[in-house]
């Protein structure tokens, strides 16, 4: 088969389509032939030497796919050569073939064609398991979801609308603020223009939010407790601010707030298998409602990953980079 390599970390230009060795199913595990994988920003991190795969996991990049069962494993019980699924990876997605524990793989969401498929299984799993499972999010609350145009954000912003939550986003532009106000977001943040905890508190006299879901880390750490509710929880998924920040302690405790970082990638095969099995009793049928739709930017072969990569780094795409083999 080929897959995308990374011989040296680097650039986008690091990113070979090459010749590699087939994977085989072993108990419990299935391989598939690979229709679409999509761009996570692990993935850029990957390539440039800063988040190595967990052991175990395929060494090419690609947390997410669509395909088509090849192989089963002895032990899989649900799944057969010909089943049309999506899965969500530890890594190697970027590939005509990977291999996956049967219990990371979910039917594809009715309603939606395979390729289309691979733009929801990281993302779903992400939100859902932050929002919900950890964070509990109620109708009612208020959701308050930083990048919101890009692939978590375009979701969370359905998610939330979906929960009968009030929704709130930051974002670098006009253009993607409307975009992410034409999924439901009510209260729309410009960064690069306004202070989110004045726009957000001013919104909701004085509530501020329920759940942050937040991928900035260090540099917003403060600012997001300042604009928690009374009992607000803070979920951090990303590091793109940085890693090492402060908060005033009295704040947090005053308002018996909660700050939680969480990864997935990482996590033991049967916490995914759980949330992969939460999101297709849950997610899936607001998908088939056309509740919750997938946000697609633009479609790319996946051997031209390079421009993929591009595309996320220039930060001018809005939802998903969907790598087509």
């Amino acid at each position: 088969m080929r897959a995308i390599v990374v011989d040296q970390p680097g650039g986008p230009e690091a990113l070979v389509w090459t010749e590699v060795n087939d994977p085989a199913a072993g108990p419990g595990e299935v391989v598939l032939d690979v229709a679409a994988s999509a761009v996570n920003r692990a993935d850029l991190l990957q390539r440039q030497g800063f988040y190595p795969p967990p052991p175990g996991a395929p060494p090419y990049p690609g947390l997410e796919c669509s395909g088509v069962v090849a192989q089963v494993g002895d032990g899989v019980v649900g799944w057969s050569v010909g089943d049309q699924c999506v899965a969500l990876l530890a890594g190697g997605g970027y590939a005509e073939k990977v291999l996956v524990p049967a219990g990371q793989l979910m039917p594809v969401p009715p309603g939606l064609d395979l390729v289309t498929a691979a733009a929801l299984p990281e993302v779903a799993c992400t939100v859902w398991s932050n929002v919900v499972m950890d964070a509990g999010l109620r109708g009612g609350d208020v959701l308050l979801v930083h990048g919101g145009a890009g692939g978590i954000g375009t979701f969370a912003i359905q998610a939330g609308v979906a929960l009968g939550a009030r929704v709130a986003v930051t974002a670098g532009s006009p253009a993607k603020l409307e975009r992410c106000a034409a999924l439901g977001a009510e209260v729309l943040v410009d960064y690069r223009e306004q202070d989110f905890v004045e726009v957000v508190r001013e919104a909701t006299r004085g509530h501020g939010a329920d759940v942050v879901l937040d991928n900035m880390g260090a540099a917003y750490l403060q600012r997001n407790v300042d604009v928690l509710a009374t009992g607000g929880r803070i979920q951090v998924i990303g590091l793109q601010g940085g890693v090492k920040g402060e908060i005033n302690l009295g704040v947090l405790m005053g308002k018996r707030a909660q700050v939680r970082g969480t990864t997935l990638r990482a996590r033991p095969v049967e916490e995914k298998a759980a949330i992969c099995a939460r999101v297709a009793s849950d997610v899936w049928p607001l998908v088939a409602a056309g509740r919750i739709t997938a946000v697609v930017d633009r479609r790319i072969p996946m051997a031209d990953a390079a421009d993929a990569h591009r595309a996320i780094e220039s930060g001018d795409h809005v939802g998903k980079v969907l790598l087509v083999v």
